[in-house]
């Protein structure tokens, strides 16, 4: 693992999901890039403040955060870069150049004013970056240890790609993942692919050595499936697979996708369907 980049707009949930990342960071002995996203040149926000003002007390507020968070991450780097344009253009493209394995970010500002873009730009953040993304909700105890991760299972042959990055996650955390096979038909057929797709993640967790157990669900709602029993065992984080369309213009997530990050009281990593690790030969 090599770099996580941090979507920054220092509203109090970008703050909290930056914690999360720096614990992550801590486990899995990476560098952190913390990334801030200004308007194009010429504007101004909407207290009137110039870019160039606001360019300084960004720059200010970013070395005031490394020099309070970089003791905690002795091995490695805190960064930060200052990039103009669209938010989850911008994000996507450092993650993309800085070859981050992960992306963490808030999925709600603490305030309405319009600097703070976390909010309205979580999903197409989601959409647009290649590598996984976690999504935080801001009250999220970043203070807990990533101790139980739950991973779902479904019909889709898409659904195991996700597990070698879990995989990856549970390892540096010594994590617990529970993996959570979703019914959501009574049809022979589709239940047997669920069963099979879930016992071929469990071979592949013993051969890497990851603790996990399988529990299953009868659901109508498989957001609501998922989150519930999240919920139910007190974990730390949900694993899903993003369900983007396939399109390259595509910036939002699928229905599933999107209420799970939007809903989550749980931390949610998203996997795109495309992002295949080594280790499974799905």
């Amino acid at each position: 693992m090599s770099k996580i980049i941090v979507a920054i707009d220092f509203s109090d949930c970008s703050l909290n999901a930056l914690l999360h990342a720096l614990s992550i960071a801590q486990n899995s002995k990476s560098d952190m890039s913390l990334v801030w996203v200004r308007k194009a040149a010429g504007q101004t926000d909407k207290f009137g403040e110039s870019i160039k003002d606001e360019s300084k007390r960004v720059e200010k507020e970013f070395q005031e955060l490394i020099e309070k968070d970089q003791p905690e991450l002795p091995g490695n780097k805190i960064t930060y870069k200052i990039r103009t344009g669209k938010v989850y253009t911008e994000i996507a493209d450092e993650a993309r150049t800085s070859k981050a394995f992960m992306v963490v970010c808030g999925t709600h500002g603490a305030s309405g004013f319009e600097k703070f873009w976390i909010g309205s730009n979580a999903n197409r953040i989601v959409s647009a970056c290649t590598c996984p993304v976690i999504t935080i909700r801001g009250g999220i105890n970043i203070s807990r240890p990533l101790k139980k991760i739950v991973m779902s299972i479904d019909s889709t042959q898409e659904t195991r790609q996700k597990a070698s990055f879990t995989a990856m996650l549970a390892k540096a955390h010594d994590a617990e993942i529970n993996i959570l096979k979703l019914y959501t038909t009574k049809t022979k057929a589709v239940r047997q692919n669920v069963d099979l797709y879930a016992s071929q993640v469990e071979r592949f967790f013993i051969q890497e050595g990851v603790k996990y157990v399988t529990a299953f669900e009868e659901t109508e709602s498989v957001p609501d499936a998922i989150i519930n029993y999240g919920k139910k065992i007190d974990a730390n984080l949900i694993s899903i697979m993003t369900e983007q369309e396939s399109s390259a213009s595509t910036l939002w997530l699928g229905p599933f996708a999107q209420q799970i990050v939007n809903q989550s009281p749980i931390p949610v990593l998203s996997v795109h369907s495309k992002d295949v690790y080594t280790g499974l030969g799905f």
